[in-house]
């Protein structure tokens, strides 16, 4: 019998070598101190080319499993762009349509991706904010819940499931378990909250460290400005032991040090990443800080030729 779930469900299963298991990069010339080490997740070496990879698969999967998505459905969700990517490669791949809504300022190459992987895209005005982006989401899969399937990474549990039951034994075996703390942006916070979690279960001596967005409007894409902000559902206020502040022009910075020191071409949120990490590991005295480096620079090329020339 051709049941349409199941077929859905095996295609989806045979990309699962394709998500997580991503390198760990130990900075040798960017940050260099006696008993310090900062480590950090290369995430765009997996398919879809980012962290969010992980938590679109996960999201897909549970809602096919669960019956959430029903065959002839569309997906719907809404992205400052890698979400988005990584979950319209994975419906190209198993045969869903998708639709997704995302800032108009989105940068030329995101837009060009998803044109090339065929998405319908619906694009909000640039002054619109995360949280009433969000909300066109909401409102449209309101007015068409037969139609679609709202994945809602925000409040979807399975985002921060995919980081507890992957991203965090990735690290820990990567570092033989000798990780002392961990500094991630706040975007969803799926990658802060189920890393963290995970990681404290096997050493509750683990400093769990959350990193910000300065001001509101900033040029961190991906990360969210939370005390001007609606918290996502999946957020947990009790779980960062410390929270540290990080600006554009520090992001930047990094990004260049991360260029010319370690040949990594990095991402504004991986910039970020590795100037929060690296003012917490300022201050400790011995330490192995990890980090996430959510993605690199290939879809920023405007931002790389003003920085670098």
């Amino acid at each position: 019998m051709n049941d349409p779930v199941l077929h859905l469900s095996q295609r989806l299963e045979a990309l699962a070598p394709y998500i997580g298991n991503t390198p760990l990069w130990p900075l040798r010339r960017a940050y260099a101190r006696p008993g310090v080490a900062i480590h950090a997740k290369l995430e765009w070496q997996q398919l879809g080319g980012s962290v969010k990879a992980r938590a679109a698969y996960r999201m897909l999967r549970e809602a096919i499993q669960t019956g959430a998505y029903q065959p002839g459905q569309t997906l719907l969700d809404s992205t400052s762009g890698n979400t988005g990517i990584a979950l319209a490669m994975l419906a190209a791949q198993i045969g869903i349509p998708i639709t997704l809504i995302m800032p108009e300022d989105a940068s030329v190459e995101r837009k060009r991706i998803l044109a090339a992987l065929g998405v319908e895209m619906c694009y909000t005005p640039a002054e619109l904010s995360s949280d009433e982006v969000f909300a066109f989401a909401q409102d449209m899969h309101a007015r068409n819940p037969d139609r679609f399937c709202y994945l809602n990474q925000y409040d979807n549990s399975a985002n921060w499931q995919a980081h507890y039951h992957g991203t965090a034994r990735e690290i820990y075996e990567q570092t033989q378990g000798q990780v002392t703390h961990l500094a991630t942006g706040l975007g969803t916070c799926g990658t802060f909250v189920g890393t963290g979690r995970r990681l404290r279960e096997w050493n509750a001596g683990i400093q769990l460290v959350a990193l910000h967005p300065d001001v509101k409007d900033n040029g961190i894409k991906g990360w969210k400005h939370l005390d001007s902000s609606r918290h996502p559902a999946i957020y947990d206020p009790q779980l960062a032991d410390a929270h540290l502040k990080v600006t554009t022009e520090e992001a930047h910075f990094w990004m260049k040090q991360a260029a010319r020191k370690e040949g990594l071409l990095l991402s504004p949120s991986a910039g970020a990443a590795l100037a929060g990490a690296v003012k917490l590991a300022d201050r400790l005295e011995r330490g192995v800080v990890v980090t996430v480096f959510p993605d690199d620079a290939s879809k920023y090329g405007a931002l790389l030729q003003s920085l670098f020339t």
